[in-house]
């Protein structure tokens, strides 16, 4: 009776929360944007939202943040990537001009509308971002294509003023790096680094470091160790006061969920946590007598609702005509050992899609 309550009682407590995530058509060269298709988890369905716009043709942005603030979602940044299409090779001239951008723009999830604001003073992607207190932090990340160096600057956006304000610098120059508020404060956690100076071992080196924003000293101070790895994390979440990870940017699902312990400044697996589900290569779903081979994962990302972190992957369905397998998969972090894994019933669409950045949750009403 515990679980069907505690199961009861999460999905009643979903009915006024979507989660937002940016994709592209993997393979739609002719027509190609980034769009945002919206998720709920009370009726476990998945509509289109809207499309980004303002970019030309032939482009789709990429490696931006996606943040949301009452009614709104911000989308942040990135870099612009063209769609090479099947007519390019003929001799036909390409448009659009990949490149980085400070755009900031904003949807009304009530109105359906878009608005442009105020743009970055330093145009980046791969950077981390966070919300607090009402205001949106952005840090590193990089600001040239084809150069694989990161930045240092950092910034501050006030929706009520269509403002940003420049902040302190980090003491390291980062790129994809995580942003997380915790304890109320500013947390911009691992990343690729310039400037490692020789570390001595792999605790002391400025990739597994994070540095914490003090906002009365406009200052950043550099914390060592709060990320175990010098490959920067997939992402970082926040529930109750705890923080939790699945993986690294390179590997987003390890198998199992980990939580950050500040005591001991140490990532530990949560127990119960594992699951096979979430691999890159799955055969869920796949008759084992027709032959086909395991379907590959396009994309997985992580949601906090409650006490529970919802996984949305998608997966490549085997076969000659181009199908997705959406699925998602939510672990209970108040389950204290009890079952906290569940799933939702898998959705097919045609097509394929890829993620262009990390998803949002935004409460209705």
């Amino acid at each position: 009776m515990g679980s069907l309550s505690r199961l009861s009682r999460a999905l009643s407590s979903t009915d006024d929360y979507r989660i937002y995530a940016p994709f592209c058509a993997k393979n739609d060269t002719l027509n190609p944007s980034t769009f945002i298709d919206c998720y709920n988890p009370s009726t476990n369905s998945w509509d289109r939202a809207t499309s980004i716009p303002g970019f030309g043709e032939n482009l789709v942005l990429r490696d931006f943040a996606m943040v949301s603030l009452g009614h709104h979602i911000y989308v942040i940044g990135g870099r612009l990537c063209r769609k090479v299409s099947e007519h390019d090779g003929a001799g036909l001239a390409s448009q659009g001009n990949p490149r980085v951008v400070p755009c900031v723009r904003r949807y009304n999830v009530r109105t359906n509308s878009w608005e442009t604001c105020a743009p970055m003073g330093q145009p980046r992607f791969n950077f981390a971002c966070t919300v607090c207190n009402g205001r949106i932090y952005v840090a590193g990340g990089q600001c040239s294509l084809g150069r694989a160096k990161g930045i240092s600057s950092t910034e501050v956006y006030d929706p009520a003023l269509d403002q940003w304000r420049s902040l302190a610098n980090m003491s390291t120059m980062r790129y994809k790096c995580v942003g997380v508020t915790w304890q109320g404060k500013i947390h911009i956690v691992g990343g690729f680094v310039d400037g490692d100076n020789g570390n001595l071992g792999p605790f002391i080196m400025t990739r597994s470091s994070a540095e914490v924003y003090d906002a009365q000293r406009d200052r950043w101070d550099f914390v060592a160790r709060m990320w175990e790895l010098d490959v920067p994390p997939n992402q970082i979440v926040p529930v109750n006061g705890r923080l939790f990870s699945s993986g690294d940017c390179f590997k987003p699902w390890k198998g199992h969920i980990e939580a950050y312990d500040e005591k001991e400044n140490l990532w530990n697996v949560v127990h119960g946590s594992h699951f096979d589900c979430l691999s890159p290569a799955s055969t869920q779903g796949v008759q084992a007598s027709s032959n086909w081979p395991p379907m590959e994962r396009l994309y997985l990302t992580m949601a906090p609702i409650g006490n529970q972190l919802y996984f949305l992957a998608g997966y490549r369905l085997p076969g000659e005509v181009s199908r997705l397998r959406s699925e998602v998969h939510v672990f209970d972090t108040a389950a204290n050992g009890d079952i906290g894994w569940r799933s939702f019933e898998p959705i097919e669409e045609q097509g394929e899609k890829e993620l262009c950045g990390h998803c949002c949750v935004l409460k209705q009403g």
